[in-house]
């Protein structure tokens, strides 16, 4: 019997509209698609009437006190039967700051064939309208919540080329006090519900780019992506 395929299959990070052609007829093809919330994966489906049986697998990069192997297992277990497997990530393209890759490496440990099916990503969507050279420059995904993040915003400061990562809107705030107190002469391009009705982009030094919020707590909200350069 041969093996299924595994597609990793990028989704709109805000605005539905943001799925290629390709991606949708992929999830319409495939036997199971796998996804990290059933309930956020089904409002793309029900948009593009895609009736295809959907598991959850949440974390599977095995952090916390959730226990991820025996869904992984069963994952793999489908595709070693020959079925075909769409694994997305709640918005954007999996294996970017989300739980896909330990799916991908179990994938490729037992010579299953991987695909990957590309779309939108919060990172290139605000690369693309910074205005400064990015043919080089480094991503660091999200954070840490609470240990070693002075050392992560200390480590940002010490490239010289521009730095990428992801922000939750709870900690937002206090980035940005950081940033101000470590390297007030760095410039930040913030993008903030990119791609969604409110989408907004931020440009200004830490100073300023706080005041902004401060001064506008509302909009303290939303997924937020940040470019220092």
């Amino acid at each position: 019997m041969h093996t299924g395929i595994l597609y990793i299959v990028a989704t709109p990070i805000g605005n539905l509209e943001d799925i290629t052609f390709r991606a949708v007829r992929t999830m319409k093809e495939v036997d199971l698609i796998v996804c990290e919330d059933t309930r956020v994966t089904k409002k793309i489906l029900d948009h593009y009437v895609i009736a295809q049986e959907t598991r959850s697998f949440y974390n599977i990069s095995g952090k916390g006190n959730r226990k991820p192997e025996p869904r992984l297992d069963y994952v793999i277990s489908e595709l070693k039967n020959g079925k075909s497997v769409a694994f997305v990530t709640d918005a954007g393209t999996p294996g970017i700051s989300d739980p896909g890759n330990r799916l991908v490496e179990k994938a490729i440990e037992n010579g299953i064939t991987v695909i990957p099916i590309p779309g939108a990503s919060a990172l290139t969507t605000l690369a693309s309208v910074s205005g400064i050279d990015l043919s080089g420059f480094v991503f660091l995904g999200f954070p840490p919540h609470k240990k070693g993040r002075e050392t992560f915003f200390k480590r940002v400061m010490a490239f010289e080329c521009p730095v990428i990562y992801y922000e939750s809107p709870h900690r937002l705030v206090k980035n940005l006090e950081l940033l101000k107190s470590l390297s007030p002469e760095k410039n930040i391009i913030l993008g903030r519900e990119l791609t969604k009705m409110f989408e907004e982009i931020i440009r200004g030094k830490a100073e300023e780019v706080l005041r902004y919020f401060e001064e506008n707590k509302d909009k303290v909200k939303g997924e937020i992506a940040i470019i220092i350069h």
